[in-house]
């Protein structure tokens, strides 16, 4: 068995340039980390490209790994590559999916406008996927949902449901191609609960500080807020995501 001991190694340096959106654009792949992360991955029948598997731990007897390419490293190289501080000893290679993949015409969506926290758009991500929705459509702005501390938030669910990049202004319009109710979430709009839930809708969150963009705000059909009852500002982004989600939902 070779075992990849050098951090200079060619394909050590190759997984390293995944860490960043032009190495995962360029070549159409991603990495993940962890033994929940692949199980997710394998229940949702993603194409791997390799499993590279630290030399001292034996892959779990239920994986079913005879069709992918095994590349075994040391422990040292396994942390140069991952970004988590504690390497459970696995990552896999996988291809990045359909990036048009989310279907604008009959369902419940999620836009996310300018979000740049990773770990706010995976727990965005995770609440669309545990709400049912149809999928999420990610804007100009926002993190790349393939960053890794992104995939690591989903805890898999960004394998289960669609997640595609796309120019809000354009899902805005297909959405009322296709009749369905567009909501965004403003201040300025009325409380959320003044809405029945809907058959069909798509929902639009903005950035952490200045909220969705004025110029999707204006396409909407209805602007919804979240009432304080406290003294905290705001609700995170991700909290409000959730509760907006599950009372359109009904």
């Amino acid at each position: 068995m070779e075992i990849i001991e050098s951090l200079q190694n060619t394909k050590v340096k190759s997984w390293k340039k995944l860490h960043t959106k032009k190495g995962r654009d360029t070549t159409g792949t991603f990495m993940i980390e962890g033994i929940h992360l692949i199980e997710e991955a394998f229940r949702a029948h993603l194409p791997m490209k390799e499993l590279i598997v630290d030399a001292d731990k034996d892959i779990p007897a239920k994986w079913k790994v005879s069709n992918i390419p095994l590349v075994y490293v040391t422990s040292k190289v396994l942390k140069e590559i991952c970004e988590t501080e504690t390497p459970q000893g696995f990552v896999a290679i996988c291809e990045l999916p359909d990036r048009e993949n989310v279907p604008l015409e009959t369902g419940k969506f999620l836009l996310i406008d300018g979000v740049q926290d990773p770990g706010n758009v995976g727990a965005m991500i995770r609440t669309a996927d545990a709400a049912g929705m149809t999928g999420v459509i990610i804007g100009e702005g926002t993190v790349d949902p393939f960053n890794g501390k992104v995939i690591r938030s989903t805890q898999g669910s960004l394998f289960h449901i669609p997640v595609q990049k796309m120019m809000l202004e354009d899902a805005v319009q297909l959405c009322k191609e296709h009749d369905i109710p567009v909501f965004g979430t403003s201040l300025s709009g009325s409380t959320y609960n003044a809405i029945e839930p809907q058959e069909n809708f798509a929902l639009i969150v903005g950035n952490e500080g200045s909220g969705v963009t004025e110029s999707l705000l204006s396409q909407t059909d209805q602007n919804l807020y979240i009432p304080i009852h406290g003294k905290a500002e705001s609700l995170n982004v991700s909290i409000a995501t959730g509760i907006l989600l599950y009372h359109l939902r009904g």
